[in-house]
């Protein structure tokens, strides 16, 4: 796909303050230092559009990007940093929990993991959250050109055994850094935003 046009609408905690349109919307979940802004900023070819931090938990806020005029990239917080207060973890369980789970536009939630590592209990956690929500997943394995080539389908093969990937859900390499896994990432999101 693409990508012509990118905004950054909104950053919103509470209900009143997502866009009120009904364009699709595709959120982004994985734990803070996974290289999810690096995702981002791959798919809508933009270096800093989604902000790298230094400081892993500084997303706070769900991030809305309107892409092309067409969908929404949702940017959740990052989850299991020990240095977030638990009252700050509750309140962003909380604003992500109502998100997900009354979210009409959401269509797809892509979750975003290591590929070098296997899945935490937070990705655990957060996999068994969406299925429960009946949210269909896409699994990304960034950090993929770390990954010598031979090894890439067992660590795959791990991941998918550790998270126990539902028959319908994918898992797609991915590299932040060279692009691999880009085109292969934007074909599974426009199957469910009909793009």
């Amino acid at each position: 796909m693409k990508v012509n046009d990118v905004e950054l609408v909104i950053s919103a905690v509470r209900e009143d303050q997502y866009p009120n349109d009904p364009l699709p919307e595709i959120a982004l979940a994985g734990r803070s230092n996974v290289g999810k802004s690096s995702f981002i900023n791959r798919m809508i070819q933009r270096k800093g559009m989604a902000r790298i931090s230094a400081r892993p938990g500084k997303t706070q806020t769900l991030n809305f990007y309107l892409i092309n005029q067409q969908l929404y990239f949702v940017d959740v917080p990052g989850y299991g940093y020990a240095k977030v207060s638990k009252k700050e973890r509750q309140a962003w369980g909380k604003m992500m929990e109502n998100y997900f789970s009354k979210r009409k536009e959401l269509k797809l939630a892509v979750l975003i993991v290591d590929l070098r590592h296997n899945p935490t209990e937070d990705d655990l956690l957060m996999y068994d959250f969406l299925k429960h929500y009946e949210i269909p997943v896409l699994v990304i394995a960034t950090k993929m050109d770390k990954v010598a080539k031979t090894k890439r389908p067992s660590h795959l093969k791990k991941i998918k055994e550790a998270l126990d990937i539902e028959p319908e859900d994918q898992i797609i390499p991915f590299s932040s850094e060279t692009g691999e896994g880009k085109d292969e990432a934007w074909g599974a999101i426009r199957s469910f935003v009909g793009k």
